[in-house]
């Protein structure tokens, strides 16, 4: 068993998903964000669920009117929508993601993690 709150409080790094289970061949990840670190991307052949369990997050989606999520409102990018994300203040998200997700996509910045470093 786990409990999401208490895993979100050992969270200290910002832009690092972390892998907290594994169902069937999705990742539950938390992360943390505060700014405009994410750069815009897609992932080609997988949706993207966000989850917002603390704080709000600005949805960018190209093309389309920005939105604004807050505590408790889950939404889901489909495969190939390029996309970015930010807060002004701390925000914490579960995603849940393919297990080939790459975290930005194709596009390599300066917070993309490996796969690897999420399992830790």
């Amino acid at each position: 068993m786990l409990n999401i709150f208490n895993s979100c409080q050992k969270i200290k790094s910002l832009y690092t998903p972390k892998i907290i289970a594994e169902v069937n061949n999705e990742y539950i990840k938390l992360v943390k964000i505060n700014g405009n670190k994410v750069p815009w991307h897609n992932h080609k052949n997988e949706d993207e669920l966000f989850f917002i369990i603390e704080g709000s997050l600005l949805m960018e989606i190209e093309n389309k009117p920005s939105f604004k999520m807050q505590k408790g409102d889950l939404f889901v990018v489909t495969k190939g929508l390029n996309h970015k994300v930010s807060s002004q203040k701390e925000c914490t998200i579960m995603l849940i993601e393919s297990k080939s997700t790459l975290h930005t996509g194709n596009v390599i910045s300066k917070i993309t993690k490996s796969i690897e470093s999420q399992k830790k």
